[in-house]
């Protein structure tokens, strides 16, 4: 009788070919080696350079069933509406774009989007920025929910069908390409435009920014606007969900399906089950029920390419999921092991069984992953 399977979902764990001698630089890591060797390729998605949003956006919203009809190759993750779910919120049918405070960088001869995260923005500051720019927004006709201050949620009859793109998509780059568009016939709105003049006006020299730079910090000077989209019925093929991410926690949520923080290893998450991992009364009532767990460690350093501090990450995974699941895999506690591994592009998604492990004529390499 099979255990119960697990799936590790790696948002930009997968570097473009042309960082990979930098990224995996002395890299030891037999255990993931051996897995990818036996694996079955599942699916491999190459992207494109331009697409807005990132690979593990469009997988986990095609898993769940919350892509438009046939968009499911096409660069779409309308994920706003389950983030607002996750947050606290609650989105019922109206559309929704996900906002957030961002600093955007004088170049030379253009403005680039610095990452998010980076800003290590408080509670505090985001809640007394949000303060200011509250009553103009909805002075604007524009609905907004914020149930957390340092993300926010706009819905407005303005916005029509706007492409925004990711922040970790844009960031590192000239804005130009990426600022929203309406979908269909990518001209600029105006509506949005306006939002965001207001909103920047109001933060110059706003004292939460005066404090931030006087102790170095970059200011809060603008607002990024992604994931637009209305909350449908979706449908979890997974059985219990392990995440940080808002909008995969949403949409589990959405599904009935329940989530918590990802443990901090495999051993960590077959307590954090119950046992259940692995446990065959579990899987007889629950044919080969599937825990999907996402891990970030490699956003910010795959982002600002410090290869360093990511080379730390891949080698905490090895020691703390790849090796513990394959020895899983081997003994038979473990039925399946799915791994998506993502870049900002592409993604690759493989599946490995005990009986896999057993193919010695497989030889895949990590470096044929690559996306180019």
């Amino acid at each position: 009788m099979h255990a119960d399977r697990l799936h590790l979902l790696l948002p930009f764990a997968l570097p473009a070919a042309a960082d990979a001698s930098t990224a995996l630089h002395d890299i030891q890591s037999p255990a993931l080696d051996r897995l990818i060797a036996r694996a079955t390729l599942v699916e491999r998605v190459i992207g494109e350079d331009f697409q807005r949003t990132l690979p593990h956006e469009r997988w986990v919203a095609r898993q769940f069933g919350a892509l438009p009809s046939g968009a499911a190759a096409a660069d779409e993750a309308p994920l706003a509406p389950y983030m607002l779910r996750a947050d606290g919120g609650e989105p019922g049918n109206a559309t929704w774009a996900c906002v957030q405070p961002v600093h955007v960088r004088i170049a030379h001869d253009h403005l680039v989007l610095i990452d998010p995260a980076s800003l290590e923005l408080s509670d505090e500051e985001a809640g007394a920025l949000l303060a200011v720019a509250r009553p103009l927004i909805e002075e604007l006709g524009v609905r907004i929910e914020a149930p957390k201050p340092t993300r926010w949620y706009l819905s407005g009859e303005g916005f029509g069908t706007l492409a925004g793109a990711s922040p970790l998509r844009a960031s590192g780059r000239n804005i130009e390409i990426w600022l929203p568009h309406e979908a269909h016939s990518g001209e600029r709105s105006r509506a949005w435009m306006k939002l965001q003049n207001e909103v920047q006006m109001a933060w110059f020299e706003h004292p939460v920014n005066e404090a931030r730079e006087a102790r170095g910090l970059p200011a809060v000077n603008s607002i990024w606007f992604h994931a637009q989209g209305a909350a449908q019925p979706v449908r979890s093929p997974f059985a219990r969900v392990f995440s940080d991410a808002a909008a995969t926690r949403g949409l589990a949520m959405t599904a009935g399906v329940q989530t918590d923080a990802p443990p901090a290893s495999f051993g960590a998450l077959s307590a954090a089950v119950n046992g259940t991992l692995g446990s065959t009364s579990h899987a007889a009532s629950n044919a080969e029920p599937t825990t999907l767990v996402e891990l970030d460690p490699f956003s910010a350093p795959y982002i600002q390419q410090d290869w360093a501090r990511w080379n730390d990450a891949f080698a905490a995974l090895q020691s703390d999921w790849f090796e513990p699941a394959l020895d899983a895999l081997q003994s038979g506690r473990l039925g399946e092991l799915g791994l998506t591994l993502c870049g900002d592009t592409g993604s690759v998604t493989l599946s490995v069984t005990r009986g896999d492990l057993r193919k010695f004529w497989r030889r895949r390499v990590l470096a044929s992953l690559f996306i180019e």
